[in-house]
């Protein structure tokens, strides 16, 4: 299923402010204002006035602008002047509530009414959206502003629902005001299926998290929260025809069954639908720790402490198997009304089916050649019991074999080609390879990746089967405290790849909207921004962490393949609490990406940049000049000693980018064996420790590139 076991003994697998000097955040913001004004749109359906800097993420699908501005007052009324019901007006009144914080501007709001005012913002919605929400839900808008009004036209409730985000993404400020650029919109997704998969079960999430979550993705037009509520580490989701499953495999950590009632229903009055997935038949000790006759082999059982994959299995020679899941998914589908109910069907290893003499009996006399061909018998019978409760199935790559109806829609973590593979054979699938938030993988890497690749060249009927795709997170390594920073902003930027046109893939624009984005999403009570120096104080024990921000400044946390061999060697369980240094940073933080780009600037012309000369120079030397100062704090904090290496390579780094500038800014030659020296240096530095990374290796390995040889 899933790349989040890429170590032996598996198969496979901020926004924050540019803190590495004060004096460098003149430049940063310099050359974020000048992407601003050279962007012409990486969108061809998109033209602009030299007046509007377009921030809205996820690009819309067609945009133009003109000079004009609708001033925002209470003067402007809000009238739906057709169809509303209840969901479109507290959305409304959300949007105006949420506006009114921002500007202090509160908006009346009528409803169903023609008496429009002079000045108005006009919503025309022609009739609902579906009452049960599917991937055939039309979410297209338009949006038209203009310096005496606004009308946003859309044929259901959730179209409008996606144009008042739009709307939100469009207020600016300036000394006169809050106002809305006068533009026109015509919107629609690119792809049906726009998807986050939050794994509860390896660490549990509480409610608040979850809505907030979901707050998040509406913002940036996501329609598919992928709930992962079962595994190995923890039952998550009460079910009252089989208490035991919560009562004994849940450590007592799980979602009434009006909780997740709850959450369905904020999820749809956002316009989100709730896929909920039951790992079915590996991934399931939890299940039979309080009922250990599902399993295919003798007990006993534990909650699973360490992550990996395991050997029990489901039994899926036994009627008393598919009694009891017909009896548990009759009892889920009360509580998540989706079409689709996720299976996992995921790295099933077989072992305990190949032990068995009573399964390898079963498996001889149906002619059931291998452990893969048993477990599509197992979804077989899955797949008649799901249809008999009005449900489709949705399942991980392993799903993808022949005998099951071209109704399933597969969930792939291979990667496109397995993708394309089964739209050729008729197949609907979902993209999750590549969009691995655990991977700590870069905003532009994930940006790059497409659900449906350029050259894939496939017939129209085809690439409609390619439904779109999922960022996923999985729990071994996020808690309520950093799960925020691990999602987000990052996220934001693959809803803009699942929403907008192939063509928009400006990777600068992108960083540039992110940012703005980011704190955006920092107003719906994210903790993604908030979270890093709240994580430093406590690993200081001080609010002084000037210091230690000036390091963290410049770190993100290693990969999971990194991470994961750590783990599994130190003994690390799902117990452990998420308190070290990796677990304050945020992936891919934006300090990274406008570093690199000051980088880049000032290697044009390093003899003519003074200016950057002086920012990078003061940059470097507070490297060098805060070593002092960073041992001590970390020497007074147990938990920060094995951060000290990295605090010593950041004096290293220091020196060398001083000497990189002087060289380059003069155009001299280093003394022999410079370049080897410090390119070691560099080697060095990109060596795990303390399980960060920096993220200032590249521009600092171009600037010694850059300096001429001896």
């Amino acid at each position: 299923m899933r790349n989040h076991h890429d170590w032996p003994g598996s198969n496979r697998h901020a926004r924050r402010e540019f803190v590495l000097t004060e004096a460098l955040k003149p430049l940063c913001l310099a050359l974020i204002l000048l992407a601003g004004t050279a962007y012409t749109g990486a969108s061809a359906q998109v033209t602009r006035q030299p007046d509007f800097v377009n921030s809205l993420m996820p690009q819309p699908a067609h945009l133009t602008s003109s000079a004009g501005r609708l001033r925002l007052s209470p003067a402007l009324s809000v009238v739906t002047d057709h169809y509303h019901d209840d969901r479109l007006n507290l959305r409304i009144v959300w949007v105006l509530d949420h506006l009114a914080q921002t500007t202090g501007i509160h908006l009346p709001f009528h409803q169903a009414t023609t008496d429009q005012a002079e000045t108005s913002l006009v919503i025309s919605v022609l009739g609902p959206g579906q009452k049960i929400q599917s991937v055939d839900e039309d979410e297209a808008y338009s949006l038209q502003i203009t310096s005496q009004g606004a009308h946003l036209r859309a044929a259901t409730d959730v179209g409008a629902i996606r144009g008042l985000e739009t709307l939100l993404q469009l207020v600016e400020q300036d000394d006169s005001g809050y106002f809305l650029p006068e533009v026109s919109i015509d919107d629609a997704p690119r792809f049906k299926w726009r998807g986050l998969m939050m794994d509860c079960s390896r660490h549990f999430e509480p409610v608040d998290v979850i809505k907030r979550t979901l707050d998040a993705m509406a913002a940036v037009k996501m329609n598919v929260f992928h709930w992962h509520l079962t595994d190995d580490q923890g039952f998550r989701i009460e079910s009252r025809t089989f208490p035991r499953l919560t009562l004994m495999g849940s450590d007592g950590l799980f979602y009434t069954q009006e909780q997740a009632r709850d959450i369905v229903r904020y999820a749809w009055d956002r316009g989100i639908r709730v896929v909920p997935e039951f790992d079915v038949p590996g991934h399931t000790t939890s299940w039979m720790v309080g009922y250990p006759d599902l399993a295919s082999a003798p007990g006993p059982f534990g909650i699973e402490r360490h992550f990996g994959i395991f050997n029990p299995v489901m039994d899926p020679t036994r009627e008393s198997t598919y009694v009891f899941l017909d009896k548990f998914l009759a009892e889920m589908v009360t509580i998540f009304p989706d079409q689709y109910v996720h299976i996992g069907g995921d790295e099933n290893n077989g072992v305990e089916w190949k032990e068995n003499p009573r399964i390898q009996a079963f498996m001889r006399e149906h002619k059931l050649k291998d452990t893969a061909a048993l477990q599509r018998y197992f979804n077989q019978r899955l797949v008649a019991i799901l249809a008999r409760h009005g449900k489709l199935m949705i399942g991980w790559d392993e799903i993808f074999t022949p005998g099951l109806p071209k109704s399933i829609v597969v969930e792939s973590w291979r990667g496109s080609d397995s993708l394309v593979a089964g739209a050729r054979q008729g197949y609907s699938g979902v993209l999750s390879a590549g969009y691995y938030l655990g991977h700590m993988d870069s905003a532009e890497a994930y940006y790059q990746v497409d659900p449906l690749p350029p050259d894939a060249d496939l017939p129209p009927e085809v690439a409609g089967r390619v439904l779109g795709g999922e960022a996923c997170i999985w729990g071994e390594y996020v808690d309520a405290h950093n799960i925020d920073s691990r999602v987000w902003p990052i996220t934001a930027a693959m809803a803009e790849r699942f929403w907008s046109p192939q063509t928009t893939t400006d990777i600068n624009d992108m960083y540039r909207r992110l940012s703005v984005e980011s704190l955006r999403l920092e107003r719906l009570h994210l903790t993604h921004l908030t979270q890093e120096d709240e994580s430093l104080r406590a690993l200081a024990g001080t609010e002084e962490i000037a210091p230690l921000r000036t390091l963290a400044g410049i770190l993100e946390p290693v990969i999971f393949n990194i991470r994961g061999p750590w783990s599994e060697k130190h003994g690390v369980t799902q117990q452990d609490p998420q308190n070290h240094l990796i677990d304050a940073l945020p992936p891919d933080p934006e300090s990274r990406h406008l570093f690199d780009q000051a980088v880049q600037t000032y290697l044009q012309n390093p003899r003519a940049q003074l200016e950057q000369k002086a920012m990078l120079t003061t940059t470097f030397r507070s490297w060098v000049d805060i070593e002092p100062q960073l041992m001590l704090t970390i020497s007074a904090s147990p938990r920060l000693a094995e951060a000290r290496p990295r605090a010593l390579e950041l004096a290293e780094l220091g020196s060398l980018g001083l000497e990189a500038i002087s060289y380059l800014s003069t155009n001299t030659a280093p003394p022999v064996g410079w370049k080897t020296q410090q390119l070691a240096v560099l080697d060095k530095a990109a060596q795990p420790e303390a399980l960060v990374r920096f993220t200032v290796l590249k521009p600092l390995h171009d600037l010694v590139d850059a300096v001429r040889q001896p």
